[in-house]
């Protein structure tokens, strides 16, 4: 077996047994065929005021900037979908990635010791850095060039078997490793995350406005939520799941088995009047590990007052 086919097969058994839902390999190179989708995307200010997306345009494009000598991308999956939603319907709703340990450190820790075995048994000169949402990565566009999945209507990231609730982390090292091959796109005609989008931040086909966007108002937004928003919000407090609900390839994928995700043991029994009434001490006892610390307690509350 070929030396650099035998190290894959290894990395990749090495990543299953730490949890990783999937995981695939590309040569670090100029992501030409997205240069000007994202140049597009910014020139219409549809990033919104996350000024940073405008910052490193040629690093987001080409890892060998961000990461000098790299040769290959590493991309992994980590399923977040939770066996269990919140109780009370009428509860303001949180996404389901923010149920909860922060995955920034769930996937780093995990990526971290798969870079410590490639290092020990494979590759001792091997170099890089490790991302997860994290640096100007273009974290879908990788994993779409592993073979992955492919970037859906909904501009997520779609895996066959596992749909879209995943969440993608990086390697960008100097290991050459054979690059695996990209599938086709399987959106077909559906249009169903575009119609159900209640702001209509999904302008078309794998075209997103953040300004529209739930999950951007409720955590990367920083000002008041806009009024003509009011009766759209669909009870979402923090980030939203619309477009993922509605999406055939997510009704037949399986729950995430990363124990890191399980809930707080009260969060899925709070009620309306709970969330309503929750003050800052409870805030930070329920999501003292979360990714929702990320708006803190002002944030959340802002959007749960926007929501009566």
């Amino acid at each position: 077996m070929h030396k650099a086919l035998s190290s894959k097969h290894m990395i990749r058994d090495k990543a299953l047994e730490l949890g990783f839902t999937d995981i695939g390999f590309s040569r670090a190179e100029h992501l030409s065929e997205d240069e000007g989708h994202l140049r597009t995307w910014l020139d219409k200010g549809y990033q919104a005021d996350m000024s940073y997306m405008n910052n490193h345009f040629e690093k987001r494009l080409d890892p060998t900037l961000l990461v000098e000598g790299s040769r290959t991308v590493v991309s992994v999956l980590l399923n977040y979908k939770p066996k269990v939603l919140q109780q009370d319907e009428e509860a303001p709703k949180l996404a389901r990635y923010a149920y909860g340990k922060d995955y920034h450190f769930v996937i780093k820790d995990k990526l971290q010791v798969l870079f410590d075995f490639i290092k020990a048994e494979l590759y001792p000169e091997l170099d890089g850095r490790l991302f997860t949402d994290s640096a100007p990565v273009l974290d879908r566009a990788w994993a779409a060039k592993s073979g992955l999945g492919w970037i859906g209507k909904n501009t997520n990231l779609i895996h066959k078997t596992h749909g879209s609730f995943v969440l993608i982390g990086e390697m960008i090292i100097n290991m050459e490793l054979e690059a695996d091959t990209p599938i086709k796109e399987a959106c077909g005609g559906c249009q169903r995350c575009i119609d159900a989008c209640p702001t209509k931040a999904l302008i078309g086909n794998y075209k997103l406005d953040s300004n529209k966007c739930i999950s951007y108002l409720t955590i990367e937004h920083r000002e008041a939520i806009p009024e003509q928003f009011k009766d759209q919000m669909e009870n979402w407090a923090f980030g939203c799941d619309i477009c993922q609900e509605v999406c055939p390839w997510n009704w037949k994928s399986r729950p995430t088995k990363e124990p890191e995700f399980s809930p707080h043991a009260d969060l899925l029994s709070l009620s309306k009047d709970d969330w309503h009434n929750m003050n800052d001490e409870h805030f930070k006892e329920l999501f003292r590990k979360s990714a929702v610390k990320r708006t803190k307690y002002k944030g959340l509350r802002r959007n749960l007052d926007f929501l009566k």
